[in-house]
């Protein structure tokens, strides 16, 4: 594995996201001096957090998996996660509703999940999905060290025994196939495909190695952090200031100084200078390659996955139907997915993420009220409407969100909401993000692993790239695995200064499995 030469005893990390904050961890736990500068007044980057009216929206990603990630993180200067954050196991993780009006329960737990499809689709899909379930094991087991937890120097690195043995699981074949070789019921396969999305790939042309997000979802586990995601960042940055960590909140980095191959210092936007012996970006990957004066050739650019229109809605009243996370699922699919990644077209029949945080912490809106995160997929800018129009076309969208969500079951969401903020792709561009999309660079086959944007920089020695837009990809966990192998390229193994394993997470105790549309007390 290359490493940045030189000195490195003093780093400065820009960007207090997941990402940057994991990577100062491991850092601080290899002895390294570590600044963090941050544009915001608080950690978290795209897992941010805003007040309105009493309640606490998270302005990012609402689900959480793989939280041993951010223990290791944390287990770097001897602190543990459930030191700082509660987390809860959902049961469901999801509750899946159908156009048919028919509804399953997702549950992580494999007995649980069996006695749900068969209830739900009978014995014959009960024995496909326990078989798929441990098809989706072996294919994580078989990727996650030399395709995903791994520091890429050259596509040659792939030809390793794993690479056969991802083959023979089949996982250069097609995700929709794959999955269908399992499930025949068009309803259960969409439960273990729609994840595509979060790569930025319909399911009909992603790789069946991406059912390694299925896994994460459906068999790994599904956690909410009391206090709402924002929780986690809030924690991190907790852990790495008692380590000994400095922070420049509200400042901005504007350059960087060079020479000799090699950044000297990092100029912040208020006019504050610090000199550094190596540099990690967790921006944006255009801000980033815009600090170091270029982006790095490719032969084709890069393509950028869709976006997303967010509703935050405080409402005085909740629906028994929704679970923590309920997915609404619309009657067309392959539409859908054609018309979010090609024709750049609005979802004529949307497919739907709901969240209710207030679920399991309703400390996260005024008393007797409730909060409800609304995301509804849509196409880029690149491919789309672009910035600007949706300055005009987000309040009609909004509207027509509301119509969708109150026929499909959410009667009187419109005259329930106290406080909402809407979120489109013109303040997610507003935000810095390519193409308008918080989710970055799609993971198509070039685009993925060594192919993938790399965290070295070449023609400067001492900067690293972390983040959702370079390895190993989007989503929280590949966010905490891109801080610590940008970490690693700095400290090459150098041992952490506390040996302490991660404790096991601490958790607050489950809800009560309840069958789909059933009333759920929490």
């Amino acid at each position: 594995m290359r490493r940045v030469p030189g000195p490195t005893d003093h780093v400065v990390v820009v960007g207090a996201g997941l990402s940057g904050l994991v990577c100062a961890l491991h850092l601080l736990g290899a002895g390294r001096r570590v600044t963090v500068v941050e544009r915001d007044a608080v950690p978290g980057g795209r897992a941010g957090r805003v007040e309105l009216g009493g309640h606490h929206l998270d302005t990012g990603p609402t689900v959480l998996t793989m939280p041993h990630l951010a223990d290791e993180a944390f287990a770097a200067v001897g602190d543990s996660l459930a030191h700082h954050v509660e987390l809860v196991a959902l049961h469901p993780a999801y509750r899946a509703c159908f156009a048919d009006g028919s509804g399953l329960d997702v549950y992580t737990d494999g007995e649980a999940m069996e006695a749900e499809v068969r209830r739900f689709a009978g014995p014959a899909e009960a024995a496909g999905y326990r078989a798929l379930r441990n098809w989706l094991r072996l294919l994580y087991r078989t990727q996650v060290r030399r395709f995903i937890d791994a520091n890429f120097d050259s596509p040659l690195q792939l030809l390793h025994p794993d690479l056969a043995r991802l083959a023979a699981l089949g996982g250069f074949g097609r995700l929709d196939r794959r999955i269908g070789r399992f499930l025949s019921d068009p309803r259960l396969r969409r439960v273990f495909s729609f994840q595509a999305l979060y790569a930025g790939v319909a399911p009909a042309r992603a790789l069946a190695a991406y059912a390694v997000i299925a896994y994460m979802d459906t068999v790994a586990g599904v956690w909410f952090p009391k206090g709402g995601m924002h929780a986690l960042p809030r924690g991190m940055a907790a852990a790495a200031s008692g380590a000994g960590a400095g922070f420049r909140w509200s400042s901005e980095a504007i350059a960087l100084e060079r020479s000799a191959g090699r950044v000297r210092a990092v100029r912040l936007s208020s006019g504050e200078r610090i000199p550094c012996d190596a540099v990690v970006l967790t921006c944006e990957l255009t801000t980033s390659y815009r600090l170091l004066g270029g982006a790095p050739w490719r032969p084709v650019r890069l393509r950028h996955s869709p976006s997303a229109v967010v509703l935050h809605a405080g409402t005085d009243r909740t629906w028994p139907g929704l679970a923590h996370h309920t997915l609404s699922f619309g009657a067309a699919w392959e539409r859908t997915f054609d018309e979010l990644t090609r024709s750049g077209r609005l979802m004529s029949d949307p497919s739907l993420l709901i969240t209710r945080p207030t679920a399991h912490d309703p400390t996260l809106a005024p008393p007797g009220e409730h909060l409800h995160y609304v995301l509804a997929p849509c196409p880029n800018t690149t491919i789309g409407p672009s910035a600007a129009a949706w300055r005009d076309l987000g309040p009609r969208y909004r509207d027509s969100l509301v119509a969708e969500l109150e026929s499909r079951g959410l009667a009187g969401f419109s005259a329930s909401i106290r406080q909402e903020q809407l979120v489109t792709p013109l303040d997610w561009a507003a935000q810095g993000h390519a193409a308008g999309t918080p989710f970055s660079v799609a993971h198509t086959f070039a685009q993925t692993g060594p192919f993938r944007p790399r965290n070295l920089v070449s023609g400067v020695e001492n900067v690293v790239l972390a983040g959702c837009g370079t390895t190993p990809g989007v989503g929280i966990p590949t966010v905490l695995i891109s801080g610590r192998l940008a970490a690693e390229r700095i400290t090459a193994g150098t041992p952490s200064r506390s040996v302490r394993r991660p404790t096991a997470v601490r958790h607050a105790p489950p809800c009560t499995p309840t069958a789909a549309g059933a009333h759920d007390p929490s």
